[in-house]
């Protein structure tokens, strides 16, 4: 019986199940067996290195370059997987002049590894944002080259890893068919800061304190950077993605973990990005999807409330140093500077060690125009409204998550900074990753009845016509 006659008797379409890639079940497979491997390869080195040297940090280090090395020899391209929780380690390294985060370094590295490992070839959408990204390093190199110092220098590099480079490490954690896998990993260590938050929060609470909550383990995070780490995280648990695989009794749970989390640590700008981001989601959540986004919405309404009244409190204190009254000062100080150098502004990491000595101002627009001034701040948009485009472009099944995550970072960065490390690079891994599903969803995708494989590579798989919409969300099942 043809395929066309069995779903005329069955109701059901035959073939490959739309929007699976056919063959993530065997990768994860290979995948989790080399993780295993490098796991009990790590806890002996770790044990071995502990006994002989009693240095626990050695330990880790050493721990981390084996099991980096074993990985590589088994499968180079598994390093930007394994690697995927250490991308929001926010401890510094390098000193004064280079100054990055443990999560950066990794990331440097992951990116050769992806650069030289990964499929080929890229997909189109892929190369538009980052041709995107190479536009906004063009617009920011007139300010390394009118005001030179060696932060500034460092930085222009390092906002192109931020960007480029972890959108191409994502792509190559989805594209190589592990992006349940490096996404699980990525989850598991998050939640662990987010438990540790909760648990932090209730001690205080019952101690009558409910100032906002500092996660110290596994390892130390400021609050405004653990917000939009857990709002990015929830998001991804948020829609129920059928190339993520996560199934409800984990996806549900960690949500609303994720919230409580956020709610612990108090970051009121990570709060109000993940609002924009679900708001995003609600709006593309597609026919017969309503009643979730209602729920998703009176959901988030204490979180609005909570906002709100804690700047009511700021704005009616006496205090001139809470986090509102801060932010003021913050973003008049940078307006200033930009007033002082309209074109190319200050230079990055003016408030370090550049001509004009301040703090990092807390709003993106205020930020990039006093470090690289309107060119600058022309080639910022061009990178942010572009990849929006490009995300909301794709399909749906990968684009809408893209889109919620780059709209809540662009929203959250007008109440905070924006070019700090892992709350940019983030937003761009986890779209990088969404591409690269989309790219190998499209290479696993039989060819259609008729047609050659040629053709059908780059069109998206077509929507199931009346069947579920693509994007799903997780309030219901």
């Amino acid at each position: 019986m043809s395929a066309r006659g069995a779903h005329l008797r069955t109701g059901r379409r035959s073939g490959p199940r739309p929007g699976v890639p056919s063959g993530l079940a065997s990768g994860v497979r290979a995948t989790t067996r080399a993780a295993t491997w490098a796991a009990v390869l790590g806890v002996v080195v770790l044990a071995a290195t502990y006994v002989l040297a009693h240095d626990l940090t050695l330990g880790v280090a050493v721990t981390a370059v084996a099991v980096l090395a074993a990985v590589m020899v088994y499968d180079p391209s598994l390093v930007p997987v394994v690697a995927m929780p250490t991308f929001v380690v926010a401890e510094r390294v390098g000193g004064d002049a280079l100054n990055m985060s443990l999560g950066d370094v990794t990331l440097f590295g992951a990116f050769w590894v992806a650069v030289l490992f990964s499929p080929r070839p890229f997909t189109p959408a892929l190369r538009s944002m980052l041709w995107l990204s190479a536009v906004y390093q063009l617009a920011t190199l007139f300010a390394v080259v009118a005001t030179p110092f060696a932060q500034n220098s460092v930085e222009w590099f390092h906002a192109w890893l931020l960007v480029g480079g972890a959108l191409v490490v994502g792509w190559a954690v989805g594209r190589s068919g592990h992006a349940t896998l490096g996404l699980t990993l990525l989850a598991v260590l998050v939640l662990a800061i987010a438990l540790d938050a909760c648990a932090t929060a209730a001690v205080q609470l019952a101690q009558g304190n409910v100032s906002p909550v500092y996660p110290s383990w596994p390892f130390e995070l400021h609050k405004n950077l653990a917000g939009p780490i857990f709002a990015s995280v929830a998001l991804l648990a948020f829609v129920r993605q059928p190339w993520l695989r996560w199934p409800a009794w984990f996806r549900v749970p960690a949500f609303y973990l994720l919230v409580l989390a956020l709610m612990a640590v108090q970051s009121r700008q990570a709060i109000v990005g993940l609002g924009v981001g679900l708001i995003v989601l609600a709006l593309r959540a597609g026919r017969g999807r309503r009643r979730t986004p209602i729920l998703m919405l009176l959901t988030m309404a204490p979180a609005a409330i909570f906002v709100a009244s804690r700047v009511q409190d700021d704005l009616s204190g006496d205090d001139p140093f809470n986090s509102t009254a801060f932010r003021a000062v913050g973003i008049e100080g940078g307006f200033d500077v930009w007033r002082e150098h309209l074109w190319f502004g200050a230079g990055l990491r003016w408030w370090t060690v550049g001509p004009e000595l301040g703090f990092q101002p807390p709003n993106a627009v205020a930020e990039v125009l006093s470090s690289v001034g309107i060119v600058g701040l022309a080639g910022f948009a061009v990178l942010m409204l572009g990849t929006l485009v490009v995300a909301w472009r794709m399909d749906r099944r990968f684009g809408t998550l893209a889109v919620a995550l780059l709209a809540s970072r662009l929203v959250a960065s007008q109440f905070d900074q924006f070019w700090v490390s892992i709350i940019v690079s983030l937003p761009f891994l986890l779209v990088g990753v969404c591409l690269g599903a989309e790219g190998f969803a499209r290479a696993s995708a039989p060819p259609p009845v008729g047609g050659s494989a040629r053709s059908a590579a780059p069109e998206p798989a077509p929507e199931p016509e009346p069947g579920p919409e693509p994007v799903l969300l997780a309030g219901r099942p």
